[in-house]
């Protein structure tokens, strides 16, 4: 067989199909196979040959809309923002992106796979934190935030959400994830930061009835 000359093109055709049929069909209703249909001679053998699993093309799917439309990179460049608005922006924006926000709720039960966890927390301190630490900086340098622990929150703020806010690992109601992140909310005003206003607790409710509505069906 000859060796594939340009394997990154065929990632892309992957995940281009795979990302359509999750937000068509829902990613449980979506098979290897359902995504093998649409690539148009590729073989199953050669979609393994790429991701070993549904759960890693589900991964890498959604990183690859995050890394195609990033909040941190988006409001980097404002100069009309301080640092505390800047985290509160990306916030906004990152919640906006309804196509991610449902890739995002529906892959909720792949964390049950250890390996996936491991390498979404892994990805989460190796690009979201230095993220974070860069805008509380920038707030404390600025005087919009007022925290000693910029280096830590930047550490716990990725971990809470993506970890004890995931209701496939924490099992939690639409109403029980709400009340965590007032919680988080509250947290991080105590310690200087607080980035969580009434726009943002109000996008979190709609994002986390979503998440409950994915789980359920």
């Amino acid at each position: 067989m000859a060796r594939n000359k340009y394997p990154e093109v065929t990632e892309e055709k992957i995940l281009d199909v795979a990302m359509r049929l999750f937000l068509e069909k829902g990613y449980d209703n979506t098979t290897i196979q359902d995504i093998v249909n649409e690539l148009g001679g590729l073989t199953k053998g050669a979609v393994y040959h790429h991701f070993k699993s549904k759960e890693e093309i589900m991964d890498a799917v959604g990183d690859r809309m995050f890394n195609e439309n990033n909040p941190f990179e988006s409001v980097m460049k404002r100069k009309d923002l301080n640092g505390l608005q800047k985290l509160r922006e990306m916030v906004r924006l990152n919640q906006s992106d309804k196509a991610r926000m449902e890739i995002n709720a529906q892959s909720m039960p792949i964390l049950k796979n250890p390996r996936v966890l491991a390498g979404m927390i892994e990805s989460n301190r190796q690009s979201l934190t230095p993220y974070f630490y860069k805008l509380i900086d920038e707030g404390n340098q600025d005087g919009s935030i007022h925290t000693k622990y910029a280096k830590e929150l930047a550490e716990l703020i990725p971990l809470l959400t993506s970890l004890w806010l995931a209701p496939t690992i924490y099992p939690a109601t639409a109403k029980e994830m709400l009340y965590k992140f007032q919680f988080i909310g509250e947290m991080l005003e105590k310690m200087g930061l607080p980035i969580i206003n009434d726009e943002i607790l109000a996008m979190a409710e709609s994002y986390f009835r979503e998440i409950e509505a994915s789980i359920s069906k």
